[in-house]
Formats: structure tokens, sequence, C-alpha cells
């Protein structure tokens, strides 16, 4: 029994040291984003601020220089809200057809394709930047808002297909014979009894395409124009424009702004995103 205790108090502490390890710098951030520039010349890295304040969270949100414009990170953060929407949904509902297809109804090369598919799980970014730039140019829609929300539909693909088929295998293929044998087709099967029962996946699938896409930079700074750079370009150009004087009390706000978000979707949503996992969502 004393071993166990034991044993117990070491895993307790282990954990207790990784948390700490993690939140040290959302701590620090933090604290400096509520000092004001005095505070944060005359204090150290972790204490509290004497007098918190708001200013450095409404300066990196609409006067904070980023570059030669100074409007702060607002049109940033709505550039990406308008492009992580419907991105989402677009590359979510694809993967949940793909998976489908692909596992309830089979064809000859369909085995051959989800191998291909695979491919682009693991395929480095860099690799697709010039072809589709492109295909980008080709249709019109290069450097904007629609352009970017293309290449992530694209690039998140592979991954939401390869959830929802491996989540749909585990779906018993009595239930989409059943529902053939009383006259459903395709979509009636899709729509009333597939969809139903991915509510795991589909939030599993959600918070990995929100987080991914969000947090996204590359594609946002190589596929985005002036007018419609994600927020974590804007967060990079703020950090990065220099002045007499640096503000980190600025820079943490900022940095918190981009970050809030993914946050609060895990805050909100983590206990379903675990459920998705451990019932299925990325087993083969």
């Amino acid at each position: 029994m004393n071993r166990l205790n034991w044993h117990r108090l070491i895993l307790w502490a282990v954990l207790l040291l990784f948390a700490v390890w993690f939140l040290a710098p959302l701590y620090v951030m933090l604290v400096t984003s509520l000092k004001d520039a005095e505070q944060v010349r005359n204090g150290h890295l972790l204490s509290l601020p004497t007098a918190p304040t708001l200013q450095s969270w409404s300066k990196a949100w609409d006067s904070a220089c980023t570059g030669i414009e100074c409007r702060g990170l607002q049109p940033y953060f709505w550039n990406s809200v308008l492009m992580v929407a419907p991105a989402v949904l677009i590359s979510t509902l694809l993967g949940a057809l793909n998976g489908y297809v692909l596992s309830k109804w089979k064809f000859r090369g369909s085995e051959t394709l989800f191998a291909l598919m695979l491919f682009g799980v693991f395929m480095p970014m860099q690799v697709v930047l010039l072809p589709m730039s492109q295909v980008l140019g080709w249709l019109g829609i290069a450097s904007s808002i629609w352009g970017l929300m293309l290449v992530h539909i694209v690039a998140g693909l592979p991954s939401t297909t390869l959830f929802f088929r491996n989540y749909y295998v585990g779906l018993p293929d009595e239930l989409i014979k059943a529902a053939q044998l009383d006259g459903a087709g395709f979509w009636l099967i899709f729509r009333r009894i597939v969809l139903p029962l991915s509510v795991p996946i589909l939030v599993v699938t959600l918070i990995w395409q929100f987080t991914a896409i969000w947090n996204d930079f590359l594609y946002g700074v190589v596929f985005s124009g002036a007018d419609s750079k994600p927020i974590t370009v804007g967060l990079n150009n703020m950090t990065n424009t220099s002045s007499s004087v640096k503000e980190y009390n600025v820079d943490m706000a900022a940095a918190l702004i981009a970050a809030l978000p993914t946050l609060l979707v895990y805050v909100v949503a983590g206990k379903y995103f675990v459920r998705g996992l451990t019932a299925g969502a990325v087993k083969g």
C-alpha cells in the first residue's frame, strides 16, 4: 500500500512539474500584458502588476503598428474569422464524404486512392507552395481570402478524410445494407444514418481543423495579399516592427489576442475532443 502511495505521489509530482513548465509562459504573457510600460521596465518578469491596466490590450487591438499601418490586430483578426469558419466547415464536410465513400461504398482502387491521399498527411507544406500559387493565379483568386481559404480546404482534406474513414470503418456494415434494402440511397443514408452517428469524430475534426488553420503562418504569409493577411501574419509584423522603445506588454497582449480563440475552443470543447478520440476517431 505504501509503495502504491509513493508511485502515485511521484506521478502527481511529475504531472505538476509539466503543468508548471507549460503554464509558466502563459503566466508571464498574462501578467506582462496587464502592466504599463513603467512597470515592465522597473519590475521583473514574474512580478504581478501593481496597477493592472488593459491599455496594452486596447493598443494591440486597434492602434499598434504592424509595419507602416497602425490599425492593430483588428483587421487581421476578422480576416482570420472570415477565412477559418468556411474552411473548417467545408474541409470537415468533404472529409466526411470522402471517409463515407472510402469505407462504406468501396470501389475498385479505393484502397489505393486512400493510400495516395495519406501522402498529403505527411507531405511537407513547402512542397505545395509553388504549384498552389500557380493554381490560384489561374483561378484569379491569388492574394485573397478566398484563395487562402481554398488552400486550407485542400491541405486539410487528407487529415479529415483519414479521421472519418477510420471512424466509419467501425460502423456496422449491416446498417448500410439494411437502409439499402429499405430503398435508401447514397445521400439519404449519409444524412439520416451516418452523420447522426458521427458526432464524436465531427467534434474532433472541427477542433483539429480550427486549430491548424487559425495557427497557420506559412500559408498565410505566402498566399495572402495586403488586405487578406491572417492574424498570425499580423502578429509577426507587429512584434517585428521597430520602434524607439520595445513595448513588451503590447506584444504579449497581441499574442494572447491571437491565441484566445484556440484557448477558448479547448476550454469549452476539450472534453468532447478527448471523448471523440477515445470513441475511435483515430483508430485504424
